[in-house]
C-alpha cells in the first residue's frame, strides 16, 4: 500500500510521468528499496481507475504525465494524518529460521547467531557511515534519505540486540538443562528457576 500512497505524496507536488516517480522515490528514499518501474504504471492504472490521478497529456516527449484529483487529494491527506496499522506482524525469515534452528538436533544455532550478528553490525556500520556522509554535506532535500537511514539504523541495532539475547537464552539453557533447571531471563537481567 505504500507505493500507492507514495505515488500520490509525489504526484501532489508535480504532475509527473512513471520513470519521474520512480526517481523521485527512490531519491527519497536513499534507493533503499528498489522500485520496479512496471509497479509504478501498474499502481497508476490503478490510482486512474479509482479517480484518484488523471492523465494530463504528455511532456513533449511522449512521456504520458499523470497528476492528482480532488480525491486522491483527500486520500493522502489521509493517509498523512493516520498513524500506521500493522496488523500481524510480517514474517521474519531470520527469526523463523532461528526458532526452527533452536528446535531442531544436529543445528547449531549459536554458529547462526554469529554468522547473523556480523552481518547484522556490518550493515549498522555501512548506514551509520552513509548517515554521517550525507550528514556531513545535507541539503534540505536530504532529510528524507536522513530519516531512513535513521530508521535501518535503528533496526539494524535492535536486530544485534534480539540476536545477543537470543545467544544468552541458549547458553542459559545450556546451562540450565546440565544443572537440571532452566531459568527465565527477566528484563532487569535477573535470573528465576
Amino acid at each position: 500500500m505504500s507505493i500507492r500512497y507514495s505515488i500520490l505524496a509525489l504526484l501532489q507536488e508535480q504532475p509527473r510521468y512513471g520513470y519521474q516517480l520512480r526517481a523521485a522515490f527512490e531519491e527519497r528514499t536513499g534507493a533503499v528499496w528498489p522500485l520496479n518501474i512496471g509497479q509504478v504504471y501498474t499502481t497508476l492504472n490503478r490510482l486512474e481507475r479509482d479517480a484518484l490521478v488523471r492523465k494530463e497529456g504528455d511532456d513533449g516527449r511522449g512521456h504520458v504525465l499523470f497528476s492528482i484529483t480532488d480525491a486522491g487529494t483527500v486520500e493522502i491527506r489521509r493517509w498523512f494524518s493516520t498513524a500506521v496499522d500493522r496488523g500481524a506482524p510480517p514474517r521474519n525469515e531470520l527469526a523463523i529460521k532461528l526458532s526452527l534452528a533452536v528446535s531442531t538436533a544436529g543445528t547449531d544455532a549459536h554458529a547462526l547467531i554469529q554468522a547473523q550478528r556480523e552481518i547484522s553490525l556490518r550493515e549498522l556500520q555501512e548506514y551509520t557511515q552513509d548517515r554521517k556522509d550525507l550528514a556531513a554535506n545535507q541539503r534540505v532535500t536530504d532529510t528524507a534519505r536522513l530519516l531512513v537511514l535513521d530508521s535501518l539504523i535503528f533496526h539494524a541495532e535492535a536486530e544485534a540486540r534480539w540476536l545477543d539475547l537470543c545467544e544468552a537464552r541458549l547458553v542459559q539453557q545450556s546451562n540450565g538443562a546440565s544443572n537440571g533447571v532452566i531459568g527465565i531471563v527477566r528484563g532487569n537481567g535477573t535470573t528465576t528457576a
